[in-house]
């Protein structure tokens, strides 16, 4: 099976093209075995991409996450498949839509050097209420701001915001160290108030126009960056009026940038695609 390995500041994927494969079944262990980093190709997720045969323009786009389970959607996933495409040239355009499991994305390539493609991607509009993400203490919330979840006797303020997959905002002025806030993480992911478990991620404000993030995904664990999640990140800070509406985020690997503007938020950032090859299958 052939596969290309992507990653989007560390947020890693294997692309396969399932326009050169016979249609795969029982994808959820493939991807768990081929996502493991030891006895796999090791990723963060899989993404099976598809030209439509109505329209060679437009791609359908799965994304799993390395446990098998299928988010709707996945920033760093729109921008790995949209390098794969651009450097495959099955496209000549520069924009390039992707169809995941909630709609059409349009994404587009504005520069590239050799196999590293700076992508601005669309991710859609934000939800807020604890309906739409969801979140359930029992009661209806419209927003979901510094909302006082309690983990292990400790009270943490949380901002909850979807974009198709849920996302939880924890708010620090001076991070805590990493064997405090792994699991941290993994107890606001299995946490009984989101029922779809969530994502998390732990934010500084850094000014009015730039901020810090170490992300959890559900699914995952710990990743170096998420595109989705950098969103999320952003949004929340907009939304508690920290920053202002154009924001940098700044991850472990680089730099993203996010724009939430008339509704909709777009982010720009990187993808660079790292190498190809044969998959043999147990």
């Amino acid at each position: 099976m052939k596969f290309t390995k992507v990653h989007s500041l560390g947020n890693d994927f294997i692309v396969i093209d399932e326009d050169d494969h016979t249609i795969i079944s029982e994808k959820e262990a493939l991807v768990r075995q081929i996502c493991k980093r030891h006895t796999g190709i090791g990723g963060d997720g899989l993404l099976f991409i598809s030209a439509r045969k109505e329209n060679k323009n437009i791609f359908d786009l799965r994304t799993f996450n390395a446990d098998g389970t299928e988010p709707v959607m996945s920033g760093s996933g729109l921008r790995c498949a949209s390098a794969f495409i651009y450097s495959k040239k099955k496209i000549k355009s520069n924009r390039i839509i992707l169809n995941t499991t909630i709609g059409s994305r349009e994404c587009e390539v504005i520069d590239r050097k050799n196999n590293w493609f700076q992508i601005k991607i669309e991710m859609g509009t934000p939800q807020f209420s604890s309906q739409e993400i969801p979140f359930d203490d029992g009661s209806f919330h419209d927003k979901v701001i510094d909302y006082p979840l309690i983990i292990n006797k400790k009270t943490f303020y949380i901002t909850s915001v979807t974009l198709g997959n849920p996302h939880c905002v924890v708010f620090f002025d001076r991070f805590p160290a990493r064997i405090e806030w792994q699991p941290l993480a993994y107890e606001i992911e299995f946490h009984p108030f989101f029922p779809k478990k969530t994502n998390i991620e732990f934010t500084r404000i850094l000014n009015k126009k730039e901020i810090e993030v170490m992300f959890w995904e559900r699914g995952v664990g710990e990743t170096l960056s998420s595109g989705s999640g950098s969103c999320a990140a952003a949004v929340a800070s907009i939304l508690k009026g920290l920053t202002e509406k154009q924001v940098n985020v700044k991850t472990s690997m680089g730099t993203t940038t996010v724009e939430w503007d008339k509704g909709k938020v777009h982010q720009t950032g990187s993808a660079q695609i790292v190498f190809s090859g044969d998959y043999f299958s147990i």
